[in-house]
């Protein structure tokens, strides 16, 4: 696991995400992207010293999570030539941080045994096109990979995919964008098959566009009348189809693979980056400022789904909560059991099939924000704040 304020990359015995039958990790959250992992020799504790194989120290900041195929572990980074302000921990300053340093955006890999850097490769080299939040890094995205290739998005400079000895493929410029006060990006890639899924919702034009991940190709992109987001959409393959779904600031929209909208859902507030889930047949979806509503969702749907003032479902929305939801980290579904955590510290825990909110934000002791997401293995759920600590 990576500490959320220093550039480090931490190995405890297997990463929980991929230690189950298949085990690699070739994206966000995981293989499919719920943060569940199985194997009863992960570890259920650990410290800077105790049970942990290996540590090392990778150069730079980023915020993007390590990914895993095979024997290798591949993680971004953002190093400046001269060290800038380094990303706040605690509290929640507003403003910007200025571009005035070059920076080199790096793509690095590990081997899983032991840590060695296998390679390493400079994507990008300049100054940041954009200013980021104090709280932000200029590599959050996380990269994806097939197996034979990886690729690093680096929001307003790009994405790069590369094969696993290292390769440049290819590269793509997608537009540099201005982003809500100067915050910047911090979406993450999504890959199906052939086809690579990018969401950039910023100040000046958004947009969704499917590349071709063998060569970089545009091979559609439509707009979206969103202002700036940083949420990763979710590939839902449900028993009628296989959707591409994003949530913004105005609406949960829904696409197929070629862009056309299938549904769309009024009622997330406020910034939006929390990427949804899909268990149970169901889709859970919703987002607010620090708290808002959370949507269950029913596969088949067509046209504007929005409940009405006086639902709490309706054909298509099986159950709804108006708090269910927070700002930052994505839903756990374990079991039966969906847990919301919020990143002032609470914890919701509510029956998956029906709504009904088994206890209701328990705060959690801690004084730092939750910004990662929560995993879950043996019976156990785990959350990671800001300071480093589980």
């Amino acid at each position: 696991m990576r500490q959320n304020h220093a550039g480090l990359v931490l190995v405890i015995f297997l990463s929980p995400l991929a230690a189950a039958d298949n085990p690699n990790s070739p994206s966000i959250r995981g293989e499919h992207s719920d943060g569940l992992a199985e194997g009863k020799k992960l570890p259920d504790r650990w410290s800077t010293t105790e049970n942990v194989v290996w540590k090392k120290d990778i150069p730079g900041w980023g915020w993007s999570s390590p990914i895993i195929w095979g024997n290798r572990i591949f993680v971004t980074s953002a190093v400046g030539e001269k060290e800038l302000p380094k990303p706040v921990v605690g509290g929640y300053p507003g403003g910007f941080i200025k571009p005035d340093d070059v920076q080199r955006y790096m793509l690095y890999c590990l081997d899983v045994e032991s840590g060695k850097v296998l390679w390493e490769r400079e994507a990008h080299k300049g100054v940041a096109p954009q200013p980021r939040h104090p709280k932000n890094s200029y590599a959050s995205e996380t990269p994806v990979t097939d197996g034979e290739r990886v690729y690093a998005y680096f929001g307003n400079i790009g994405i790069f995919a590369y094969d696993l000895k290292g390769e440049k493929i290819w590269e793509q410029k997608l537009g540099n964008f201005k982003v809500r006060g100067g915050w910047g990006t911090g979406t993450s890639t999504v890959l199906l098959k052939d086809r690579l899924f990018v969401v950039n919702d910023n100040e000046e034009k958004s947009f969704l566009v499917a590349l071709d991940k063998h060569t970089g190709k545009e091979l559609w992109r439509v707009d979206r009348e969103e202002k700036s987001n940083w949420a990763t959409p979710y590939v839902w393959e449900n028993e009628k189809r296989t959707e591409l779904v994003t949530v913004g600031t105005g609406k949960v929209r829904s696409y197929d693979l070629e862009g056309k909208l299938l549904w769309e859902l009024k009622g997330t507030s406020g910034l939006v980056s929390l990427m949804p889930i899909a268990k149970k047949g169901l889709l859970y979806v919703g987002a607010g400022y620090h708290i808002g509503p959370l949507y269950a969702i029913r596969p088949g749907a067509t046209g504007d789904i929005s409940l009405k003032p006086d639902q709490t479902s309706n054909e298509w929305v099986v159950w709804s909560q108006p708090k269910g939801a927070g700002i930052h980290p994505a839903f756990l579904i374990s079991g039966d059991r969906l847990f919301s955590l919020f990143d002032a510290g609470l914890l919701t825990c509510s029956d998956a099939k029906t709504g009904k909110v088994l206890y209701d934000r328990q705060r959690i002791e801690t004084k730092s924000r939750f910004y990662a997401s929560p995993w879950a293995y043996n019976g156990k759920i785990y959350l990671l704040n800001e300071d480093g600590t589980t």
